[in-house]
C-alpha cells in the first residue's frame, strides 16, 4: 500500500489525488494488476472518498486503471497488445509534434533542449530513474510546446504515463544507456538546422526501436506481476 502522505489543498484535492496516484502508478508503487481501495487512498492522501474516486475515474479513462463495478478497482496489468498499440500511437504523435514543431522553435527552445539532455545525460549515469524521466519529458515538452497544438499536447500527455511505467520498470534495459543521449543529440541538431523531415524520421525510428526492445522484453516475460 502507498505511504504516508501530506494533505491536500481543498481546491486542487482531485487533481492532486489524480497525479499523486498515476505517479505511484508509473513508479510501480502501485502495481499492474493490484486492487485498490478508494478508501483506503483516501486515508492516504488526507481526502474525502469523492475526489479520489473522480481521479480513479479519469485514471479509467487513459486506461491505467480498470474498474467493474462492484467487483473491483484495479491497477491495468502490463498487456503487450495494449503497449504496442500505445506506443504506434505515441510514434504518430510524436512524429506530428515534431514536423509541427521544428519550424517554431528557437534559439532559446533548443538550448533548452540541451540542457535538459545534459540533465538526462547525468541521470542515466546515476541510474536515477526519476530524475532521467523528467528530464527526458523536459526535452519532448519543447517540441511538444512548440507545436502550438492544445489537442495534440492533451493526447500526448494522456498516453504518456502508459509508456512511462514500462521504462521506469525496466529502465535500464531501455533508457538507461548511451544510446538514448545520442538519439537526443542527434535529435536536436537537426531540430537546429530546421530539418523537420529528418527530425520526425528520427523520432520515429528511435520509438519502433524502444518497442522492439520492449518485445524483447515480453518475450523474456519480463513483465510478470511479480517483478
Amino acid at each position: 500500500m502507498l505511504r504516508g502522505g501530506k494533505p491536500v489543498e481543498r481546491a486542487r484535492m482531485s487533481d492532486v489525488a489524480l497525479e499523486r496516484i498515476r505517479e505511484a502508478i508509473v513508479t510501480g508503487e502501485l502495481a499492474p494488476g493490484s486492487k485498490i481501495k478508494d478508501s483506503e487512498l483516501a486515508e492516504y492522501l488526507g481526502l474525502s472518498r469523492t475526489p479520489v474516486r473522480e481521479a480513479l475515474a479519469r485514471l479509467v479513462d487513459t486506461g491505467l486503471v480498470e474498474a467493474k463495478p462492484g467487483a473491483y478497482t484495479r491497477i491495468t496489468t502490463l498487456d503487450r497488445g495494449d503497449v504496442e498499440a500505445t506506443l504506434a500511437v505515441i510514434e504518430a504523435l510524436d512524429q506530428l509534434a515534431v514536423v509541427t514543431a521544428v519550424p517554431n522553435l528557437t534559439d532559446e527552445m533548443i538550448g533548452a533542449m540541451r540542457s535538459a539532455n545534459k540533465d538526462f545525460a547525468a541521470a542515466v549515469k546515476r541510474n536515477d530513474i526519476g530524475r532521467a524521466l523528467t528530464a527526458d519529458d523536459r526535452l519532448h515538452s519543447v517540441i511538444i510546446d512548440a507545436a502550438a497544438n492544445p489537442l495534440l499536447k492533451k493526447l500526448i500527455h494522456q498516453v504518456h504515463p502508459q509508456i512511462h511505467r514500462i521504462y521506469y520498470r525496466k529502465f535500464s534495459s531501455l533508457l538507461g544507456s548511451q544510446d538514448s543521449v545520442d538519439h537526443h543529440n542527434k535529435l536536436i541538431e537537426l531540430c537546429a538546422d530546421h530539418d523537420a523531415e529528418a527530425a520526425a524520421t528520427l523520432s520515429a525510428e528511435h520509438r519502433r526501436h524502444l518497442g522492439g526492445l520492449i518485445g524483447e522484453l515480453f518475450d523474456a516475460d519480463e513483465f510478470a506481476l511479480s517483478d
